[in-house]
């Protein structure tokens, strides 16, 4: 049985999304990187009218809303996330008008619109941070200035280092911002130079955001991915934490600089802020903790809706260690009523293609990882080009590399500079870190680059071999990565014990003991059954999802009839082999 024999009487059955209060509690969010997605002028770099214009490629997908990049003015240093002016639209994507062109034709497709803040740091270019350089009274107050250490203050204030490699801090001297200079304050980066970071003590900085969120509120988005949303508060004193190789701390001990409890407060006042819209507009956290535990605090009942999930991301192709993200996962979350986030890539991190093994091998665990994540109680996000099976471009020249940590890394490699070989963020994984090979803009059709992104060329050089994964190419194809994705989202919505809203939410009895350590756990009926080393095979009501992660196929009891394959299986109505690497969902 392979997946193109999808039960389509289940699906048919309910087929059209439910407006529900608490819709983004089981949504599936399709994340957009702008400048990739679809190009509408011919100048080979996606825009806001791209999108709009290809947006029914989601609604036939299935997802519930969708998640656009950065799409502010800016330099574009860092991809859209050092923004100059956080209420208008970089020329390079488009225009006002554009935007809100969009967020409607988004809305009357079904689709929900929520769009990036970047609230840990502005660009160089802002108007704040201009005044801050020219001497404006108070205008440095707004960032993180500080004097340097030793006699003549030549040494950074601490030894904090940027998440892209080298000092996180700059000394600056009147006009310029470049540490060349000579002589001045440092202002602190915690990612590229051209991005400082504020301080969210002043009143100021919160006054400029909440006006921001409504701004764009007010055009009618339906909510916020917040953009480093552990890292607006520092430890009090900026102390020094006495180690290098920070970035590979993050999310694994408490820093000085992310996490901080002072973040919380932050994030209560725009809940706040949310709730007084009509809606529900939500906010979901780009937040690094070092436990699930504390990763739970930013999604309390009057704290942000969602928090990426990056422990389940960053999980090898093992059953065990599987198993043990999704119960702590699930128990962490539950602790506080929040649904959890599942994600397996997205514009920071190799594609899930190539970090499973690439070739036939990758394409099969990936397929199998979406059915398992599409499976789990909460809340499931898509990185555009996923849905084709796109592998991460691993040859881009180096001429063509525009992601900011390729300088670092760079000069690491060659012995130029003191940049930190590795992840150019913490997620990121492969070719040392750097992240244009996820970036590479997608194909929709034809038999040659741009294949469709647009008339003319695209910003990053796209595969020759990429014909064949395009979204015409795949559409139609019952054995295609594409019609997986749209039978598995149209399935998830109909079948009562997956992601169909006020299904599965169970009562008495649908607690369980997650890991076997600690209090149970409530987890929307969901159960882990016996099943055979290297299987996982867990029900919901009604369903049943087994998960073989061996290299061989594997012999077991039918846990129902089968309705979707991420492979071929074999059944007779009592036994079942499950194929290698492969993930099967079942009607009990």
């Amino acid at each position: 049985m392979n997946h193109e024999l999808t039960a389509a009487p289940l699906a048919r059955a309910s087929s059209n999304p439910t407006v529900s209060e608490d819709w983004w509690r089981d949504a599936v969010i399709y994340q957009v990187y702008v400048r990739s997605f679809a190009d509408s002028d011919g100048d080979g770099v996606g825009d806001l009218r791209g999108v709009r214009e290809r947006l029914p490629h989601l609604a036939r997908l299935g997802v519930d809303a969708v998640w656009l990049t950065p799409f502010y003015v800016s330099p574009q240093a860092d991809g859209g996330y050092d923004v100059a002016d956080y209420r208008a639209v970089d020329p390079l994507f488009g225009d006002l008008a554009d935007a809100d062109d969009l967020v409607r034709a988004a809305h009357a497709l079904g689709l929900r619109v929520i769009v990036d803040v970047v609230p840990n740091h502005t660009s160089e270019a802002h108007p704040w941070f201009r005044e801050a350089l020219a001497g404006v009274p108070g205008a440095r107050e707004r960032y993180l200035f500080r004097p340097g250490r030793g006699v003549d203050g030549s040494e950074p204030p601490n030894d904090w280092e940027s998440v892209f490699g080298g000092p996180a801090w700059t000394r600056v001297d009147g006009g310029t911002s470049r540490p060349e200079a000579g002589g001045g304050d440092w202002y602190l980066h915690l990612f590229a130079p051209e991005q400082p970071d504020l301080d969210w003590e002043h009143p100021e900085v919160a006054e400029e955001f909440a006006s921001v969120l409504r701004f764009w509120l007010d055009l009618g988005v339906d909510g916020f991915r917040v953009d480093v949303a552990h890292g607006m508060v520092k430890a009090p004193g900026l102390p020094d934490i006495g180690r290098g190789a920070q970035a590979t701390l993050i999310g694994t001990e408490p820093l000085p600089f992310f996490d901080q409890d002072g973040v919380h407060e932050i994030h209560r006042s725009w809940r706040r802020l949310l709730d007084s819209y009509e809606g529900p507009r939500i906010g979901v956290a780009e937040a690094w903790a070092p436990t699930s535990e504390r990763l739970a605090l930013y999604v309390r009942p009057d704290e942000l809706h969602q928090a990426f999930n990056f422990r389940f991301l960053n999980c090898p192709w093992d059953p065990a260690a599987m198993r043990t993200v999704i119960d702590e996962s699930l128990a962490a979350t539950a602790s506080v009523g929040a649904p959890t986030t599942w994600v397996l890539s997205n514009h920071d991190v190799v594609r899930h293609v190539t970090r499973y093994g690439g070739g036939a091998q990758g394409l099969a665990r990936a397929r199998a990882a979406a059915l398992l994540m599409l499976a789990l109680p909460g809340s499931a996000y898509v990185y555009q080009g996923e849905e084709l099976g796109l592998p991460e471009v691993t040859d881009l020249p180096d001429e063509a590399r525009r992601d900011p940590a390729f300088r670092r890394t760079s000069a690491a490699r060659t012995g130029t500079g003191a940049a930190r070989p590795g992840a150019a963020r913490p997620e990121a994984d492969g070719q040392e870190g750097l992240r244009d090979g996820c970036r590479v803009p997608i194909p929709w059709s034809g038999e040659e680059a741009p294949y469709g992104f647009g008339a003319g060329g695209s910003w990053l050089p796209q595969p020759a071999g990429w014909a064949g994964l395009s979204v015409a190419a795949q559409t139609g194809d019952p054995h295609s990565t594409l019609e997986l994705y749209r039978a598995a989202l149209e399935l998830r919505r109909a079948m009562p014990g997956l992601g169909a809203p006020a299904a599965g939410q169970g009562g008495p009895g649908d607690e369980w003991p997650g890991t076997g350590a600690g209090p149970a756990v409530f987890t929307r009926g969901m159960r882990w059954r016996p099943a055979p080393e290297g299987v996982l095979l867990f029900t919901r009501p009604g369903f049943a999802c087994t998960l073989n992660t061996r290299p061989t196929s594997v012999e077991l009891p039918s846990p129902g009839r089968p309705v979707l394959s991420s492979s071929p299986v074999e059944t007779d109505g009592r036994t079942v082999r499950l194929a290698p690497d492969s993930c099967t969902w079942w009607a009990m």
